[in-house]
């Protein structure tokens, strides 16, 4: 019995996943713990190795598959005192999106030698099998379907066989009538629903996409060349079609030049989870300006002292620090919401926002009250990295007790973000400017920002928040506390 190589949980919350790539083909010998593929998760694209040594005798889902369930099995492997098993090739496209994929079908075993004859298009007792397409171009063109091998499943005879059929070359296009079964018909949901729209007969349209499928473009030229039928209903303009999807969404395209890109699994999740959290969390803001020049001259003489270790702060670290700090002062807004109950953390680790090229992930600076700058600054660097690279670890981007996003770098002066659930609260960092800013009673010019923070109104109240970003702004604009 081959070992069967499933679809992998590299997370708690995992439900499915998409196969990136493989890394081994059929025939390929593996040992247990060698790299077999990489498995792309909503945050990250992970190594999956293989638990036995053997043959590859079979690649079930193919590279690119999205949707994949976990517990499906995508391969397998021959050891050495298995029966031996067909070797099978990987498929040919990958599985739809959303699909629960599942291995192939055994091939059906070869009729006996003393068995009669079976054309491909027959069921063994002289009756065709043939598509109703198939069977109306038959008759339309006198072909006799019994002469006919059906190159479709299970030997079925298609359109295509009988196109070849005649004179051993395809026949010319035929055009589908708009009474035709609605699985004969090969149109896009788009074209379909704009022929309606502009009363365009499919009988008079040849499609031009893949396979011959009838796609938006057909239709209009059909709608801009031919008159229309005078049962048809007044075509509406093009610019007024608010009620025609395009392919991807549902969303109304207008006619306007786009391309649909299709979203990364990161993308759906980060859709997803942050919908639910504007519907369902109760946002409350609070914002304050935060002088940063006290801040600044202590970080230029920590990285003054800290140069020779090759370390270097950034005002980020020093700001997850103090949000880290702030979190223990205030231990009430350290917190989450759980449906009857309220879970109150004993450490505060805070999942910083780190732009990536599918989207945005959140590393943890796990206890970041209780470490000192620059271990913050060096894990800070090397998780940042990583998650460029795709090879965060569940462990190092899954939990978090609060949230920091910091758009300061790109010159957002301020901003509201959203709260990453089950967390109760993420604070949204403004560009430090220079600006008018009253000092001992006196007007001068100070480095200020503004700093937003996004609070779940169910599970910390409006004076707790305000207490934690006063707590956080003295921290700030009185650093010293940092280093204590």
């Amino acid at each position: 019995m081959p070992s069967e190589l499933k679809m992998p949980a590299l997370s708690p919350t995992m439900e499915e996943g998409t196969l990136a790539k493989w890394l081994v083909k059929v025939g390929d010998t593996v040992a247990a713990g060698d790299i077999v593929a990489e498995i792309e998760t909503d945050k990250a694209t992970m190594e999956f190795e293989a638990v036995d040594e053997g043959v590859v005798t079979s690649i079930l889902i193919a590279e690119g598959a999205e949707g994949v369930k976990v517990g499906t099995v995508i391969a397998l492997i021959q050891g050495e005192d298995d029966e031996d098993i067909p070797v099978k090739p990987a498929p040919i496209a990958p599985a739809q999106a959303g699909a629960s994929a599942e291995p192939a079908p055994a091939p059906a075993p070869a009729p006996k030698a003393a068995s009669a004859p079976r054309l491909r298009g027959g069921d063994g007792e002289g009756r065709v099998i043939a598509s109703p397409l198939a069977k109306r171009i038959a008759a339309d063109r006198g072909i006799d379907l019994a002469g006919i091998s059906g190159t479709g499943p299970n030997g079925r005879i298609v359109r295509a066989d009988v196109e070849g059929a005649v004179g051993g070359s395809p026949a010319p296009t035929v055009s589908v009538p708009a009474s035709a079964p609605a699985s004969d018909i090969k149109i896009s949901p788009l074209a379909r629903k704009l022929a309606e729209q502009l009363g365009v007969d499919l009988a008079t349209v040849t499609g031009t996409g893949p396979d011959g499928r009838i796609v938006k473009a057909d239709i209009e030229a059909a709608a801009a060349g031919a008159p229309t039928p005078a049962s048809a209903p007044t075509p509406a303009p093009l610019a007024t079609l608010a009620s025609v999807p395009s392919a991807a969404g549902g969303t109304p395209d207008f006619g306007i030049p786009h391309e649909d890109v299709k979203l990364s699994s990161m993308r759906k999740t980060i859709a997803r989870r942050l919908t639910e959290s504007k519907q369902q969390v109760p946002h409350i803001y609070l914002t304050v300006d935060i002088r940063l020049d006290a801040l600044l001259k202590l970080r230029a003489d920590l990285n003054a002292g800290l140069a020779s270790r090759g370390v270097k702060l950034s005002v980020n670290d020093m700001l997850i620090k103090a949000l880290g700090v702030a979190l223990t002062i205030v231990p009430k807004c350290n917190v989450s919401f759980a449906g009857d109950m309220m879970r109150m953390y004993s450490r505060a680790d805070i999942s910083v926002a780190v732009s990536i090229p599918n989207g945005l992930i959140t590393p943890i600076i796990t206890d970041a009250g209780n470490k000192s700058i620059s271990n913050v600054a060096t894990e800070m660097a090397a998780l940042a990295a990583k998650a460029k690279e795709g090879k965060l670890q569940p462990h190092e981007f899954q939990g978090g007790t609060a949230s920091l996003s910091n758009m300061g770098m790109m010159g957002i002066k301020q901003f509201e973000a959203v709260i990453n659930p089950p967390q109760g609260m993420i604070m949204a960092i403004g560009a430090g400017e220079k600006r008018p800013y009253v000092v001992d009673d006196a007007l001068a010019i100070a480095t200020v920002m503004c700093a937003t923070g996004s609070f779940d109104h169910r599970a910390i109240d409006g004076a707790d928040g305000a207490q934690l970003m006063k707590v956080f702004k003295e921290l700030v604009e009185m650093p010293l506390g940092l280093v204590a």
